[in-house]
């Protein structure tokens, strides 16, 4: 056996120490564990102690990896579909070298004939793939469409455009745990906070993005105090000091009150304010347009409950907010974001011990290497992207395509001819991040001439679209990297240590470079994926790649107060990355992209309340979709027994009370419905939820089901994204309705009572009661859809122009 620190025992008995990533799929905590390997099988995995983040613990996924790996059904060599067998299981299996053979030629056979823009790159999120999706697109294909789906890419990416818009931070403001220190938080440079905020972040089960969502707990028992903000009780929240149980979509409403309540009462840093934030007057005018008794109306709070959140946090010392999707999936969650960010900063909990961390503005590993993968394009190329004129904003920042311009453009199929997809571990029809699925299934059907996707089990998107499926390997089965935050605000690396071979399985960046030497081999000096991170670790880090695998948890410095410091700036000069050089509550940034500057509130179009601008009294309740639970990663893990046996079903949870107004019982099936579809799920009765308020499940397929379309593994039965429209984002293209849409509920008899399965026949677009309207000087225009909201300010104009026919598309 080769003597290395992060293996050890005999060559038929021996473990592995390692991180984890994907697949399958996790956010990129970077768990620490240890494989244990006997005759070349994994058969079990532990915790290790040695991490100094997870410090031992993991969750169920990782203790059934075994059962994932070594999954009879599992997909472990390529395989490859006659294009008229679309939809059915007619697949064979064909080696490494005939696949790269077969998607090179048709690579090259429809570039030829369309342009390299005919490629589009899907990609997912959380796993390893989504950090080198960009890369597949550009560097291997050439062209400049990498689409992550789900409209106003709602999750991570919001955030972060936030933060870049007020502090030029790489990677969204984060609550400190001391990642950084090999002593945590015994570290004498760490301030254990006095209050930790969970707002619309439930960090336990999610973890989100690379935040150890346990580290919560550990500070609570060294005497963290905790506040959650979220419709539901949780776990976390009955342990909290108090919760705050906002009507889904209204948080902008209670983080404008609180903004005002600490302006107004003077619990804010003032010389802090006034030497380092821009438009802080302004600022402060506008959160006087939400005093506390209009918030408390619109949240469903009470004045006291709004006013002691924001007296608790503001003279708590340190304090921090960990804020997560919600922020993402809700019509004015930037406006949120925006002033949850101010409300860290004016009370001194920014880049401090204890408050919330943030990445310099131009730092992030990997980083710099996916802007340069962008000289493989045309000159302009990658910045007039289709989506540009829409979404401006959007495609300056993001390294992805408006997935939102998208869907339309794929429908009129002008002005580009996209011919060919490559979904890099992405499941887009499946109910886990795509906001009307059938229109997206039609548009994959139809559209493409070839597609290719990346996996590891099958699964609804490549049994429907596939020609050629790459096998995937898992974590255990490859050398990576871990990176939190995907290289942005990061305090430390994982290395992934390969221990087992499974099939001819392989990681995604050696399809990537497998791929790359073929199609552009310039751009692909690499011969392994170890030589591709000695590259990156050694040229970003100073670091062989070697030593962070025997290292295994590799911790970088981390310095408070970057700003004062010139280290949050490239050119080192004191002050922040922003345009101003100082934290802007009135926006610059998004003035010149033309938005408000400042925060505002406004219903989504669907809200179930009166003054919504789409009000449809037919669908009282407040639906909200994507909390997470421990036993699967969105549409992942459907098929691990273990884990199955724990979740068997998708779920819905509701109150007692709206449950016996709706005639639900706990454990029966229900029907969850709106303006735009329905789907089955089982009724969860829990006195945790708010009242009238809809908690759905999402990412439910059913691997045991019939394969072949219609039924494509049950895909549609329990879609809870049918009932989300694409499109209802803000006038930035960021954000989305999986927080606060509308609907309701009624008595099902089973999983399949009353479900409709789509045919390309039968899929409606656009729906006749879209909010997604056109300007009427524009109405011949193709791309000039805005929300709604951008041009009635009030209900009555709406409906009365959406009455006329004028202006509803």
């Amino acid at each position: 056996m080769s003597e290395v620190a992060w293996k050890k025992g005999s060559e038929d008995d021996y473990w592995v120490r390692s991180c984890a990533w994907s697949a399958p799929g996790c956010h990129p905590v970077g768990c620490g564990v240890l494989l244990h390997v006997v005759g070349g099988k994994l058969v079990e995995v532990e915790g290790d102690p040695e991490h100094p983040i997870t410090q031992g613990r993991l969750c169920v996924r990782c203790l059934t990896l075994p059962e994932y790996v070594n999954h009879p059904d599992r997909i472990v060599y390529p395989m490859k579909r006659d294009p008229e067998d679309r939809g059915k299981d007619a697949w064979e299996r064909i080696s490494w070298d005939e696949a790269i053979d077969i998607i090179v030629d048709k690579t090259e056979s429809l570039q030829d004939k369309y342009g390299r823009e005919t490629v589009v790159v899907f990609g997912g999120t959380g796993r390893e793939g989504t950090l080198y999706g960009p890369a597949f697109a550009s560097a291997v294909f050439r062209t400049p469409y990498y689409v992550y789906a789900m409209s106003g890419q709602a999750c991570y990416g919001p955030r972060n455009m936030t933060a870049a818009s007020i502090y030029g931070s790489i990677g969204y403001p984060e609550i400190d745990i001391a990642a950084w220190s090999p002593e945590r938080y015994d570290d004498p440079n760490f301030a254990l906070p006095e209050l930790i905020v969970c707002w619309g972040k439930d960090p336990l089960p999610s973890n989100p993005d690379g935040f150890f969502g346990h580290s919560v707990i550990d500070m609570m028992k060294r005497g963290s105090k905790c506040i959650m903000v979220d419709p539901r009780v949780t776990w976390l929240g009955s342990r909290c000091e108090m919760v705050l149980q906002v009507r889904p979509g209204t948080d902008t409403a209670l983080a404008m009150a609180v903004c005002n309540t600490i302006i107004q009462e003077g619990l804010y840093d003032k010389e802090l304010v006034e030497k380092w934030v821009y438009g802080f007057d302004e600022f402060a005018e506008r959160m006087q347009t939400m005093p506390v008794e209009k918030a408390a109306e619109i949240c469903g709070l009470t004045v006291d409950e709004i006013l002691l959140f924001a007296r608790r946090y503001a003279t708590a010392k340190p304090a921090s907010i960990a804020w997560g999707l919600a922020f993402d999936q809700q019509f004015t969650g930037t406006q949120a974001g925006m002033c949850v960010m101010a409300m860290i900063f004016m009370t001194g909990n920014m880049d401090v011990p204890g408050g919330n961390t943030c990445g310099a503005g131009h730092r992030g590993f990997l980083g710099k290497w996916r802007v340069d993968t962008q000289s493989c394009l045309p000159p302009g190329q990658f910045v007039n992207r289709i989506g540009k004129e829409e979404y401006p904003l959007f495609n300056h920042r993001m390294f992805s395509a408006s997935p939102d311009s998208f869907l339309e453009h794929f429908e009129r199929d002008e002005p580009t001819k996209f011919r060919m997809a490559f979904f890099s571990s992405s499941n887009p029809i499946a109910p886990s991040n795509n906001n009307d699925p059938e229109r997206w299934y039609k548009v994959f059907k139809e559209r493409f001439e070839f597609t290719v996707v990346t996996d590891t089990f099958m699964n609804p998107t490549a049994m429907a679209c596939a020609d050629i499926f790459l096998p995937i390997s898992t974590f255990a089965e490859h050398n990576g990297l871990v990176q939190p935050y995907y290289g942005g605000n990061m305090q430390y690396m994982g290395a992934i240590n390969k221990a087992v071979t499974v099939g001819e399985a392989r990681s995604d960046v050696e399809i990537m470079i497998a791929l790359g030497k073929r199609l552009n081999p310039e751009a692909h000096p690499w011969e392994t994926a170890e030589d591709f991170f000695e590259d990156q670790c050694f040229g970003q880090l100073g670091q062989h790649f070697a030593d962070i695998q025997d290292e295994v948890c590799y911790q970088l410095p981390y310095y408070y107060k970057k700003y004062e410091q010139g280290k949050m700036r490239g050119d080192g000069y004191p002050g922040w990355n922003s345009p101003t050089a100082m934290v802007e509550f009135r926006s610059s940034y998004l003035e010149d992209f033309g938005e408000d500057p400042l925060p505002y509130f406004k219903e989504c179009p669907y809200a179930p309340v009166e003054d919504a601008p789409l009000h449809d009294a037919r669908y009282p309740l407040s639906l909200t979709t994507g909390m997470r639970k421990y036993t699967s990663f969105h549409s992942e893990h459907r098929m691990i027994k273990s884990l199955r046996e724990i979740d068997p079903w998708p779920w819905v949870e509701i109150n007692p009370r709206t449950a016996e107004k709706y005639g639900v019982v706990d454990g029966g099936w229900v029907t969850i419905e709106n303006m735009f579809g329905k789907c089955n799920m089982q009724a969860h009765v829990r006195a945790n939820i708010k009242e009238d308020v809809v908690v759905a499940s999402h990412g439910w397929w059913f691997p045991e089901q019939e394969a072949s379309e219609p039924n494509l593994y049950g895909n549609w039965k329990a879609n809870i994204n049918k009932l989300l429209p694409n499109r209802l984002c803000s006038p930035l293209g960021f954000g989305s309705i999986h927080d606060n849409m509308c609907c309701t509920v009624y008595p099902a008899t089973s999983l399949d009572d009353g479900v409709e399965v789509p045919t390309l026949e039968n899929i409606p677009r656009p729906y006749p009661h879209m909010a997604i309207i056109r300007d009427a000087t524009n109405i011949d225009k193709p791309g000039t859809y805005v929300s709604a909201y951008d041009h009635y300010p009030h209900t009555a104009d709406l409906h009365e122009d959406l009455e006329k026919g004028g202006r509803n598309d």
